[in-house]
């Protein structure tokens, strides 16, 4: 019996000792490794390598331990990426410089009608930074704002008032503004509406300001529309999807059921989401109506085409067909602006930047005639410039708009569009001929006398077409020196984009603007609210006032 009992404990413990020599390490090696395994293994080679967003490194041991050692874990730096990391592209755009009227008396540009910017620093502003440089465009900034000008009574489709006075930030230069005034359409006699939403739902839109934020947004907009439009959703992500065909304005069930259903993730096939958006217009193409896709996204394309240029291209030939493209802008990080804003150009549509809820509202609800109605397509202004008046000038913004001067006649040249109700300013600073300049006369070149009337300061030209017709229209008049005024007889109107617009150059680094500072914009703008229905200019007040808080003060 002892025996027995001995015999049986030696094969217990035989078996114990075998049951842990055949015990799995926590790690096991496979012959087929993992990918964690391959990266460590890759890292063993090559200590150092970098990580698919810019600027981070990896760091790792140059000695990967045993599998069966992995619960001891070695010193290493793993790739965390920097709180805040700002990817987010703009597009390189260096301020006008002054021009001598002698050498170049002609100024073309196209008009602009985008308001991103103006929200965009607003964002930066909130989140307590100051907006990079090229994050400025001025007349962004200016054309944010409604301003009460004049509807016109011919038969253009839009209204040119100018105005004159000292120039706030330098009194011995004038600023001649040139404003224009679209015609107003009611919403009710808007033609019929074939809207193509166009949805990121790609992983980068998950954050609350993104997705979230553009379904409230466009919820907005589909209480607006009438029984006689019609709504496409397309979605992209790691492939595109059409998740709602054409459906009736006023069918609001299946339009928010749509909205609500969209969830965010996988990569950004971008140009292959614009491809299908732009097949789906075609298919319920309205002739004689509204024919646009509303593209909302962070700009983050990362998978089909992805260079800029080609997008670009691709939109430009697919307006040919008749249908425009309007660009709404969401969140922060890895925005690129620099692709919104030109996309809508390519697309003769109008770039936003949504970065709350009350600019969802105020783009697509507020502004929802001029965002979705064209008026006036290829919209070009010049201005030639007097010399016996006027000594030099410098276009204030529209820095990446600009046109050769041979481009105003030629019809085969786009040119921004407006909107129904829209209005547009622009500024220009001059030097009257008496007047101190920047640019210093050279000594061996002989001086020209100016020619023309001593009245005139400038000439001013427009060219617009119709809306599907293909030959353009011509406005012009001249600018007369008598209609310089203090800059206290002029309208509040005038003061106030004058303020924006120093407040702009402000912001750019103040290269023309002297002295003048945070503090002259706001005495300047709170002077000249006037009539703020929607509180817009109250809001440019605290603006100013953030800015001024984050930026260093000048020595003086």
């Amino acid at each position: 019996m002892n025996k027995f009992i001995a015999l049986l404990l030696a094969t217990v413990l035989v078996a114990c000792a075998n049951h842990q020599q055949e015990k799995p390490s926590p790690n096991p090696v496979s012959s087929q490794p993992s990918q964690a395994q391959s990266a460590g293994q890759s890292a063993s080679r090559q200590e150092t390598k970098s990580l698919p967003f810019e600027g981070e490194q990896v760091r790792m041991p140059s000695r990967m331990p045993p599998a069966g050692m992995a619960k001891i874990a070695p010193q290493q730096w793993m790739p965390v990426p920097a709180q805040g990391q700002d990817r987010e592209r703009y597009q390189s755009t260096p301020s006008n410089p002054v021009q001598l009227v002698a050498q170049n008396p002609v100024s073309t540009f196209s008009i602009d009608v985008d308001t991103g910017s103006y929200s965009n620093v607003r964002r930066l502003l909130n989140e307590g930074r100051l907006p990079p440089v090229d994050a400025v465009r001025v007349e962004e900034l200016i054309n944010y704002f409604p301003y009460d000008y004049a509807l016109p009574t011919g038969r253009d489709p839009f209204a040119v008032h100018t105005e004159l006075a000292p120039a706030p930030w330098n009194k011995g230069n004038v600023l001649l503004r040139v404003g224009i005034k679209g015609q107003d359409v009611a919403k009710a006699n808007l033609p019929p509406a074939n809207l193509i939403f166009l949805v990121d739902v790609s992983g980068s839109m998950s954050s609350k300001d993104k997705l979230p934020l553009l379904k409230s947004s466009l919820k907005l907009l589909i209480n607006e529309l009438r029984a006689q439009d019609k709504v496409t959703l397309v979605t992209y992500a790691g492939q595109t999807e059409v998740m709602l065909p054409p459906t009736q304005g006023d069918n609001k069930a299946a339009l928010l059921n749509a909205i609500d259903r969209l969830q965010a993730g996988g990569s950004t096939a971008g140009a292959s989401g614009i491809q299908l958006a732009y097949q789906m217009a075609q298919q319920s193409f309205i002739k004689g109506g509204i024919n646009r896709i509303l593209l909302a996204t962070d700009g983050d394309f990362n998978v089909g085409v992805t260079d800029f240029g080609q997008l670009k291209q691709m939109v430009e030939e697919k307006r040919k067909s008749g249908v425009s493209l309007s660009t709404l802008g969401f969140g922060t990080g890895n925005y690129n602006e620099r692709l919104m804003e030109q996309l809508a150009d390519a697309g003769d549509g109008a770039y936003s930047y949504i970065d709350n809820l009350m600019e969802g509202h105020k783009v697509l609800v507020n502004e929802m005639t001029s965002s979705l109605a064209t008026i006036a397509k290829d919209v070009k202004i010049q201005v030639e410039f007097n010399p016996a008046t006027v000594k030099e000038y410098r276009l204030i913004g529209y820095e990446n708009r600009l046109l050769k001067r041979e481009d105003f006649n030629n019809d085969k040249v786009d040119a921004g569009d407006i909107g129904a109700g829209h209005t547009v300013t622009a500024l220009y600073e001059l030097t009257l001929a008496d007047g101190k300049g920047l640019v210093d006369a050279l000594r061996y070149q002989a001086r020209k006398e100016g020619q023309g009337s001593s009245k005139e300061l400038a000439f001013v030209k427009l060219r617009y077409k119709q809306p599907g017709q293909g030959a353009s229209q011509l406005m012009s008049f001249p600018v007369e020196r008598s209609a310089i005024r203090t800059l206290h007889q002029t309208s509040t109107e005038f003061r106030f984009a004058a303020a924006v617009a120093g407040f702009g150059q402000i912001l750019r680094g103040g290269q023309y603007t002297g002295s003048w500072g945070y503090d002259d914009a706001r005495r300047l703008a709170a002077d000249s609210v006037g009539r703020d229905r929607f509180g817009y200019r109250g809001e440019f007040l605290r603006l100013i006032d953030l800015a001024k808080a984050q930026s260093t003060p000048v020595a003086r």
